[in-house]
């Protein structure tokens, strides 16, 4: 039951229908994207093929002049069963190293025998198209 002078102005508006109780939930959601955005994200999914959830939304938001997030875009053709398997390769590890070292300038950079930075940084070879990763040290507790 409403509290008397909400209850009252209600009644004075719509008489008895307005006395019954209400649903507290809003009527809209102030941040649902509308069917027709979600259509177009859709249909331009569907053009755009080669481009990832990150890649459409940032394209739509700039063609389109209406914002989506990478989330929101995610959710849709997920939705709409457009999204395909990850294109990379998941590799496992393995018991013993593919190339083992052969001399002392070949240790990796995690040994405890490369002590100081400028030492790690002196066995660092790479080939031309490496990828290189950070790798954190730890040494007890501070």
């Amino acid at each position: 039951m409403p509290c008397r002078s909400t209850g009252y102005d209600r009644y004075l508006q719509r008489g008895e229908a307005g006395l019954q109780d209400r649903s507290p939930k809003p009527r809209h959601v102030w941040n649902r994207v509308p069917d027709e955005v979600k259509r177009k994200v859709v249909d331009f999914a569907l053009k755009e093929t080669e481009l990832s959830p990150r890649e459409l939304a940032v394209t739509f938001t700039d063609q389109e002049r209406y914002f989506v997030s990478e989330s929101t875009v995610y959710r849709v053709l997920k939705a709409h069963d457009l999204i395909t398997s990850p294109a990379f390769i998941v590799l496992k590890a393995a018991d013993e190293f593919q190339h083992k070292t052969t001399a002392i300038n070949q240790l990796p950079l995690s040994s405890p025998q490369a002590a100081t930075a400028g030492q790690r940084a002196n066995r660092l070879h790479l080939h031309q198209g490496a990828r290189l990763g950070l790798v954190l040290f730890q040494h007890g507790p501070r």
